[in-house]
């Protein structure tokens, strides 16, 4: 099984070239890139949902300096600083997706430049006696190229568009959570009067 798969990858090589071995290194690293950050973002429970890892522990630890009696101007500074932190951490290596998901197609629309060159070479070297046939086959091996590129790009650009939109719901959640232990109860406090709220008007 890993032989043939390692003898058709061989022939993908051979066919596309050296665009496409580097395509197939890109894959590679964006999918081990993409379990790693994968692996962290589980660990830390980034979603939409503050459960553990580093936001759980910002709001623990803000409660504690709270029940202290800390300023609350200065807990909610030193948690957003933290939180920035954190976040920017949490983020490390998403960029490497970013730049995979557009270097690819570029690559592999330089692989087909590369072999429309040397297919109208040969066709200008044979002159007017150059087979259709041979000419259609090294087009069609030089869009091999713009293929993988994008099969490559796509995945990669979905993986990192997942992990940006889990990020900022975990922020929004983390900060929703670090408000709620600093100002509780803020929305649930019964109002005072039945009267309708009179419109504000700009000065």
């Amino acid at each position: 099984m890993i032989s043939q798969a390692l003898l058709r990858l061989s022939d993908l090589i051979d066919l596309g070239g050296p665009v496409v071995a580097l395509l197939i290194g890109f894959s590679v690293l964006a999918l081990a890139c993409a379990l790693w950050k994968a692996l962290v973002f589980y660990a830390n429970g980034i979603g939409a949902q503050v459960s553990r890892g580093f936001g759980r522990e910002i709001v623990v630890q803000s409660q504690m300096a709270k029940r202290s009696g800390r300023a609350e101007a200065d807990i909610r500074a030193r948690a957003i600083a933290r939180m920035e932190r954190d976040f920017e951490q949490a983020g490390r290596g998403l960029r490497l997706l970013d730049v995979i998901s557009q270097v690819a197609p570029l690559l592999g629309l330089f692989g087909t430049v590369l072999g429309m060159i040397t297919a109208f070479q040969t066709l200008q070297t044979a002159g007017g006696t150059a087979d259709p046939a041979v000419l259609a086959g090294g087009i069609w091996v030089a869009l091999v190229t713009t293929a993988a590129g994008l099969i490559v790009a796509m995945p990669t650009s979905m993986a990192l568009s997942w992990f940006d939109g889990c990020l900022e719901r975990h922020e929004r959640a983390l900060r929703d959570a670090l408000e709620e232990v600093l100002v509780p109860n803020l929305f649930n406090a019964p109002t005072t009067s039945d009267r309708p709220l009179e419109p504000v008007h700009a000065g």
